[in-house]
């Protein structure tokens, strides 16, 4: 997957609130299971579970089996090709509003 689909995949699976808030608490924890998430949110296991395949899909979280536990953890290298997006971005903005405050300076001086 180019890095730009994989941007594009982790913009997507964090554009929705319950899935930031389910990779924080992953993040906090470290590993949890969809049940051991659910206990703590207004919503079913199963919405949880649904949201973590969103996740997994964008490659933001993996899994491993403890018996007959799913467990999930948080992979954070998928958002650094986001990171890299945004600073590419970033930057471009930065060179602009500087040339443009140099245009400024120089037709008010």
């Amino acid at each position: 997957m180019a890095a730009v689909d994989r941007a594009d995949a982790v913009f997507a699976a964090l554009a929705d609130g319950n899935r930031r808030r389910l990779l924080a608490l992953l993040g906090e924890r470290g590993e949890a299971s969809a049940t051991e998430l659910a206990r703590g949110l207004p919503v079913t296991r199963q919405a949880v579970q649904k949201q973590l395949g969103l996740l997994a899909d964008a490659g933001l979280v993996s899994t491993r089996r403890d018996g007959r536990e799913v467990l999930y953890r948080p992979t954070p290298e998928p958002m650094s090709d986001a990171v890299a997006w945004m600073a590419e971005v970033g930057g471009q903005w930065d060179d602009r509003l500087a040339a443009l405050e140099r245009r400024l300076a120089r037709s008010r001086g």
